[in-house]
Parts: structure tokens; C-alpha cells; sequence
């Protein structure tokens, strides 16, 4: 099974941006360290997977469809919608008809119909632009984004007064971070033209362009009142491995941004690197990681545990079928001690991963409650330039069948970040390196089970 944030993500399809370069590791455990800077993808998990799907008509009136597309029995029911499209094709007089867009407008429909914030239709280039930011390289601002209703909680559908575009995070080095963009920040229009009515890709597309032009991003800050942002695109990479050691080289840290299977690879270079060295104890740092391929996820949560299932998969009929651990992983020995740091903006693909290590006990999760989605979505490529449409096709349960959908992943370790933390701070880390260099005062948690 192949999964991408959109990732703004996280998906939430969040907006693809950069990381910055690798900041210098922490001699010993006295030492303040600058907080790494995390990245996000695509805030979802995405199955890719090649499809068709065929619509075609029949003859205006008739009750029985004589070509593909109307399914036998339903007839009834799809009337109205060709009595429609016959209307339109014979007797529209406002000019000419872009058939294939009158299809796309139907499909679009069906999808937005579902009400669902991580199903969506994309044309052939939204497609195409969707697919160049899952491999990790686009032309953006350098934001991660989310949907935010009145009381805080994330997830909406339809951008409008009830449900506001919000920037999670800008990236380090980013136009956005340069530009002054902050988290928390909620965008009400893009050059000058309101959101409402949007689901949040067609706000992401509308804030990404070419390198070099500028977007104007209507903001509002806490209490205050509007006022606009003016950003200049550039090429957005990420990087999605960062690896360091802390304490004298004692322990070893990684933190991974996004999930593609360039990514698992490297975090698996990053780790055995780190027990090839003797390094006993380790971070992985996922906080921020909205998440991407459901195969990525596997790999990585594969480098931990040894056998039995990642996740489960629970189609829409019920059935449950078990995502197993890869064998031969690189810290799969439980004599090394893990440490997962996690927060509100990790999601999909990162809780895969986190509920899977905590359920299993392999590993203390640390920081703050996850985002909490808890589906799988499938790419269905179009024919032609019919573009594309992701679905929502399965749950996605933790080894002990929990569905963490809008609730998220409790840590083991809760960590309260204070309001005035200072820059370059980092309480969530600092209190894992905590438990790392103490006697096991925290201990990792047994293995959960599910009543």
C-alpha cells in the first residue's frame, strides 16, 4: 500500500516549504540548544494509486443507461443529473460549453458534496503541482496551513466566517518566516480576494506561485484588526531527515519532516548511523510532521519494532487488515532506549508511527496531545486531463485498534510550553534528554490495550 499534506499536508493539505541548514549539535547536557525548526508536507496520509473513471450519458429521457457510468439500478436516481447535462449540451445560448469542464464541475460537486475536508478534486495541474510537492520540491511561501473554527479545534471544510485559514508554522529560512508571518495568524484573503467558499487547497493554491512574484495575504493577529502581508515566492526544498547527536555523542537524535519513501530511507541511513556509533539512547522528533505515504510510515515505525502490525486498515465495510512490521530494522533491539517527540501539528503518518510505538511500548512519546487524524485517502487519477480526486478510503487504527480521529495521541510525558519561552528554547526536547540522562524515573510505558 502506497500513501501523500498535504500534506498542508497534513496533509489538512498544509503548504510544502523548506528546512533550514542543520543547526550545531549540543556538546553536553548544560548546554542551551537552538529548538530544530520543523517542516511540514501534505497534512494527510495519501494513497497513490492509478484509476479511471468513466462518465458518459445516455440519450435525454431515456430510463435505461445504455454506455458506462450509470450504475445499473440507479437510474432513477441520475436522471436529474443527465436531464441536466442534455439541457445544458442542447439549449444553453450564453456561448460556447467547455464540456470537459462541465465533467470536471460534476465531479468536483460530488466530491465537496461529501463534506469532507481531506476528500477533495484536483485539475491536472493542481495535480501535478500536488504531486511535485509531495517529492518535497515546489514554489510557495514556506507556511504550514490548517483550517480553524471559531473555538480552535482544526479541521474544517469550507473557509467563511465559521471556519478560518490559519498558519500553523512558518519555515525557517522561509519567505514567510522573512516576511514576518507568524503562527497562529489567520489569513481572510489572498490578494485582496476573500477565502470564503474554499476548502483549503484552493486556498493553498492561491497563495503558491512562481518564484520571484508576490502574493499579498490579508492577515489578522490575536485582537487586532486586518491588515495585509505582502510575501515574495521562492523554490521551496525540503529536506526531510535531520540527524545529531547530543550529550558528548551519547544520544542520538533525528528528526524527520515528512514522510515520502526518499524520507525513510534516509532516516534509516540516520539511525543505524547512530547504533553503528554505540548510541543507546535516541530521539526521533516528529513534532510538526503532518504526515504523507502510508509505506513511508511503515518503514519508518519498522526501524523500531521488530514484528506484529504498524497500524490496522478498517475499510468503509469494516474489515480490518494489519499493517506488519518490516523485519531487519535498525533499532529494533529494546535495550535502546527511544524517545518520540510529538505536538499539535503532528498528524497522520506521525501518529501511525507514534501510536504504534507507544502501543507497543517501544517508545515514551513527549510533548503534547497530536492532531488526531485518523483516515487514509487514495489518489484516483482521471483520463486525460481529467485531473484527479483523493478520497477517503480507510481508518487507520493503532496496533491496539484505537481510532485517534479528532482526538489525537496523549504522550506518556505531557510538556507545557510557557508563553514567554525563550528563542532558541526547547522544553519539549530539553525534558527528553531529561529522561534519557536520568535512572528511568519515566518509564516506557507498557504495551496499551484497547477495551
Amino acid at each position: 500500500m502506497t500513501d501523500p499534506i498535504d500534506p498542508i499536508t497534513p496533509t489538512t493539505t498544509p503548504d510544502l516549504l523548506t528546512v533550514p541548514p542543520p543547526p550545531a549539535a549540543a556538546a553536553g547536557a548544560s548546554e542551551r540548544r537552538r529548538s530544530p525548526i520543523l517542516i511540514v508536507a501534505v497534512l494527510m496520509v495519501v494513497l497513490l494509486a492509478g484509476a479511471a473513471l468513466f462518465m458518459s450519458g445516455y440519450s435525454l429521457g431515456r430510463q435505461v443507461a445504455v454506455e458506462p457510468g450509470t450504475p445499473i439500478g440507479a437510474d432513477e436516481l441520475f436522471r436529474p443529473f443527465w436531464d441536466t447535462w442534455h439541457s445544458i449540451d442542447e439549449r444553453y445560448a450564453g456561448g460556447d460549453i467547455d464540456r470537459s469542464a462541465l465533467v470536471q464541475g460534476a465531479i468536483r460537486g460530488m466530491i465537496e458534496a461529501l463534506g469532507d475536508p481531506y476528500s477533495s478534486y484536483l485539475t491536472s495541474q493542481e495535480y501535478r503541482d500536488s504531486l511535485l510537492g509531495i517529492s518535497g520540491e515546489f514554489e510557495g511561501i514556506g507556511a504550514e496551513i490548517s483550517t480553524q473554527a471559531p473555538d480552535g479545534t482544526q479541521g474544517c471544510s469550507t473557509l467563511g466566517p465559521d471556519c478560518r485559514l490559519v498558519i500553523v508554522a512558518p519555515i525557517s529560512g522561509s519567505p514567510a518566516e522573512a516576511a514576518g508571518l507568524l503562527p497562529g495568524d489567520l489569513v481572510l484573503a489572498v490578494d485582496g480576494v476573500p477565502l470564503d467558499g474554499l476548502a483549503m487547497d484552493g486556498a493553498r493554491d492561491r497563495i503558491r506561485g512562481p518564484k520571484g512574484t508576490d502574493v499579498t495575504l490579508t492577515i489578522t493577529r490575536g485582537d487586532g484588526e486586518p491588515f495585509p502581508l505582502v510575501i515574495t515566492r521562492d523554490v521551496i526544498q525540503q529536506e526531510e531527515v535531520e540527524s545529531l547527536d547530543f550529550v558528548d555523542g551519547t544520544i542520538g537524535y533525528v528528526r524527520l519532516n515528512g514522510f515520502s519513501d526518499r524520507g525513510a530511507e534516509d532516516l534509516e541511513t540516520a539511525i543505524r548511523a547512530h547504533v553503528d556509533a554505540g548510541r543507546t539512547a535516541l530521539i526521533l522528533d516528529l513534532r510538526s510532521n503532518p504526515g504523507g505515504y502510508v509505506t513511508a510510515a511503515r518503514a519508518v515505525a519498522s526501524q523500531f519494532i521488530a514484528s506484529g502490525p504498524v497500524f490496522w486498515e478498517q475499510e468503509a465495510s469494516g474489515g480490518q487488515t494489519p499493517s506488519e512490521a518490516s523485519p531487519g530494522g535498525a533499532a529494533t533491539d529494546p535495550s535502546i532506549r527511544l524517545m518520540v517527540l510529538v505536538d499539535g501539528g503532528s498528524a497522520s503518518a506521525s501518529e501511525i508511527v507514534a501510536g504504534a510505538l507507544q502501543d507497543t511500548g517501544r517508545g515514551t512519546l513527549v510533548g503534547q496531545t497530536t492532531f488526531g487524524k485518523g483516515t487514509v485517502q487514495q489518489w484516483q487519477e482521471l483520463p486525460g486531463e481529467g485531473g484527479a480526486f483523493r478520497l477517503t478510503i480507510a481508518r487507520w487504527l493503532t496496533p491496539n485498534k484505537r481510532w485517534i480521529h479528532d482526538v489525537g495521541l496523549e504522550p506518556d510525558v505531557p510538556v507545557t510550553i510557557p508563553d514567554d519561552v525563550a528563542p532558541g528554547d526547547d522544553p519539549i526536547l530539553d525534558r527528553a534528554l531529561e529522561i534519557l540522562q536520568g535512572d528511568g524515573h519515566v518509564r516506557v510505558p507498557a504495551a496499551r490495550l484497547a477495551a
